[in-house]
């Protein structure tokens, strides 16, 4: 299945009425506090929801009622449109509904339209849920005990292919908070860590060892190309090594031309250790279908984002990448079709692809950051 192609929000935080377009690489910009965080907090949302979670995440959010647009409604809907080869798009559709102290789902369905014919998969209302049996050939009430706090979508019989299909790919959504990553001394990143089959390096560098490891072990080439971005990041990089410690766990180390002893990951600076990360976690064999960082800037050198957007790139070859970032040297080796620009216009949330604001005559002589800089696309506080 490919990637996610239109989402329309309604009723979430600043998220009031917004219908976008989205792309495989998107980078969003934007002051503080103008729905950046919101955005990927919905394909949060969207995960918890597809694993049977929704209950749960929206406790963790503090209550339907503290998520909704403030003073404007009590409900929140979100839709999403995914091709399908050789067929119609699947639009899927959810809307939660304030109920007391807690919530409703008051509407979901998954739909396939071609031309005059409709292909219903789930038609929920309230507590009227229907799903389309491929058995009986028509819409038919669950015959099983159906969690009314929980979408139809994650607890529809996976027998139902293509239902289980967008169930599994919003299911498989990660988000990344680079700017909260724990890089202190006793950290687990800098300490040694099992040698285990680990195909991410974790959303808190818990396994960043144990999954390069199994990459060069897995994947020599990919482990090579992680080897020659960082030797382009740092001309004085020469390899990385897993030194055995103890009885099945592994060291990292980071050899340096100059020195003749390769430095621990305790000794490398917080910079070069975040780097590496995302340049793992960019080049991973297990990338979720929906891959969200926020802040990938943080505590690196402005001359390592050239790079950065590189792998991106790449990356989002693999996964559905979504960022966000303050960074205009980011910006700067980024093309306007991958740069969102974000911005507030009577305190709601208005999202704009840059390359639909006719830049053409100001990149002539201007790089996409300068033009940012000069508030001429918005994202500007």
């Amino acid at each position: 299945m490919n990637a996610f192609t239109q989402i329309t929000i309604e009723g979430y935080r600043r998220l009031f009425d917004l219908n976008l377009e989205l792309r495989p690489l998107t980078v969003m910009i934007g002051a503080n506090g103008v729905g950046k965080t919101s955005f990927l907090e919905i394909f949060s949302l969207l995960a918890a929801s597809a694993k049977g979670q929704l209950q749960s995440q929206i406790s963790e959010l503090s209550g339907l009622s503290q998520i909704v647009t403030r003073d404007k409604t009590d409900a929140i809907g979100i839709s999403l449109s995914v091709p399908v080869p050789d067929g119609q798009p699947l639009h899927y559709y959810l809307k939660l509904v304030l109920k007391g102290q807690f919530y409703e789902i008051a509407r979901e369905t998954l739909a396939q339209h071609a031309d005059a014919v409709s292909m219903q998969y789930i038609d929920s209302r309230g507590l009227d849920i229907k799903y389309y049996s491929t058995e009986d050939g028509q819409l038919l009430r669950p015959n099983w005990e159906h969690n009314p706090l929980e979408t139809s979508l994650s607890q529809v019989p996976k027998m139902y292919q293509q239902p289980e299909n967008i169930r599994t790919r919003l299911a498989n959504c990660a988000f990344y908070s680079a700017g909260n990553l724990n890089v202190s001394p006793r950290s687990p990143a800098r300490l040694p860590q099992q040698m285990r089959p680990a195909k991410l390096p974790g959303a808190k560098v818990e396994t960043l060892v144990s999954c390069l490891y199994y990459l060069r072990e897995t994947n020599p080439d990919r482990f090579e190309i992680v080897q020659d971005t960082l030797a382009a990041a740092f001309p004085d990089f020469e390899r990385l090594g897993f030194p055995p410690v103890a009885a099945g766990t592994l060291a990292l180390t980071w050899k340096d031309k100059n020195f003749s002893e390769p430095f621990y990951m305790d000794q490398l600076s917080e910079g070069t250790l975040r780097f590496l990360w995302l340049v793992t976690l960019l080049q991973s064999q297990e990338l979720s279908a929906v891959t969200m960082i926020d802040e990938p800037e943080v505590c690196l050198h402005p001359e390592l984002l050239r790079l950065l957007a590189d792998v991106m790139r790449e990356a989002a070859q693999r996964t559905q990448l979504i960022v966000a970032t303050h960074s205009d040297r980011l910006i700067r080796f980024l093309d306007p079709r991958e740069v969102l620009v974000c911005d507030a216009v009577s305190g709601l949330t208005t999202m704009t692809w840059a390359d639909s604001l006719d830049l053409d005559k100001w990149l002539i002589d201007y790089s996409l950051d300068e033009i940012w800089a000069m508030n001429l696309i918005g994202g500007r506080p």
